[in-house]
């Protein structure tokens, strides 16, 4: 099969840059020249209260408009939320698609040629984005990109490409080969639903292990860590304001929690190490699927005197996948870090970062 990028030249010229206008709510100031015979009393007063006016009407409008609308139930998603429906993964024999929904009717849907990250597409392969619009079934394209359609009935997309190509895509509901792992009998178990009693600060809500910027009270060396985790359905928000958290290794090196489902890998969207290495690929699942951190943990090695002979490295799979083999983290801690004093030992806590997100845990345990 010809390359998707080739077949859409084919039919025209794909943009360089796509995006979502944002909606713009401010109101004009009004003019005060035309009120020369107002006192400087009430120019003041108007000054004063003009901009609390239009900060209230602002967050009036996220309110009606649901901006500030926030999901930590799959099921409740469902039901209040058409565009949680739409979003999500979906796969051909040939094709895959990543939906990421932006809330009010609009998505951004990338063309994956040979599927889905970890199961047929890589980094190297063809990856084009489409901005759409659906209202009711119509979708209306809102990028630039010519030599392809796409149709939507409700449960599937119809993908045809400029040489008449059909490719039908039907929801696939993936999860990580790990997840619900038990413990070996050597394990500790850090949480597994029943208590925080190994955690500092941690907040038990629904037999989940809230991101409430948590520590746990055992500090380790070397170590093999599982850990699952779900981030909420934020439609309306964007970047590190949609699902944010990080599990800190040794309480100084962070590996990102985000929902960045569908995205470019970045080293601050999830699967990065922070400020050091973004992931081999996105293998980041749908907003309120259950995630996994599978996470081979290599200490720091010091000498007698206590100066650092070798950095620690760390081997991290998301959802089942490798996307750090063996890193060295080159640096003392990273971005946020709890702990960025001197490092004077190999021992450090696992720290689960508070982000104003409600982020979730469960099944959290470790061998050392």
């Amino acid at each position: 099969m010809r390359s998707l990028k080739n077949q859409l030249a084919r039919g025209g010229s794909m943009a360089n840059n796509f995006g979502l206008n944002p909606c713009d709510s401010r109101t004009p100031v009004p003019s005060l020249t035309k009120q020369c015979d107002l006192s400087m009393k009430q120019i003041s007063n108007s000054l004063i209260v003009f901009p609390l006016l239009v900060s209230w009407i602002g967050s009036l409008n996220a309110i009606v408009l649901g901006e500030d609308k926030v999901w930590t139930d799959p099921v409740v998603a469902l039901k209040e939320d058409p565009d949680f429906r739409v979003q999500g993964e979906y796969a051909s024999d040939a094709m895959g698609a990543q939906v990421v929904a932006l809330g009010a009717g609009k998505f951004d849907v990338y063309i994956l040629t040979g599927g889905l990250p970890g199961a047929g597409w890589e980094p190297g392969k063809d990856r084009i984005k489409l901005s759409i619009q659906i209202d009711g079934n119509e979708v209306q394209r809102l990028d630039s990109i010519s030599g392809i359609t796409l149709k939507w009935n409700g449960q599937q997309w119809l993908l045809t490409t400029s040489d008449g190509m059909k490719h039908f895509l039907a929801p696939v509901e993936r999860s990580s080969a790990t997840l619900g792992q038990a413990p070996p009998p050597n394990a500790i178990v850090l949480f597994d639903g029943s208590s925080t009693s190994e955690w500092l600060g941690g907040q038990l809500k629904n037999g989940l292990l809230q991101a409430t910027g948590t520590t746990t009270k055992r500090t380790f060396g070397n170590y093999r860590l599982h850990l699952e985790f779900r981030t909420p359905y934020k439609p309306f928000a964007r970047g590190q304001k949609r699902g944010n958290s990080g599990v800190y290794h040794s309480g100084r090196w962070e590996t990102q929690i985000l929902d960045s489902f569908g995205l470019d890998p970045q080293d601050n969207e999830c699967g990065g190490i922070y400020s050091i290495a973004k992931p081999r690929c996105n293998m980041c699942l749908p907003p309120l699927a259950w995630q996994t951190y599978d996470v081979d943990f290599k200490a720091a090695k010091l000498d007698a005197s206590g100066k650092r002979t070798a950095w620690p490295r760390i081997t991290v799979r998301l959802n089942g996948i490798i996307i750090h083999d063996d890193l060295e983290l080159k640096k003392d801690f990273t971005t946020s870090a709890p702990e960025t004093g001197p490092l004077t030992g190999p021992l450090g806590p696992i720290f689960l970062q508070e982000h104003s997100n409600p982020v979730e845990f469960r099944n959290i345990w470790i061998v050392q």
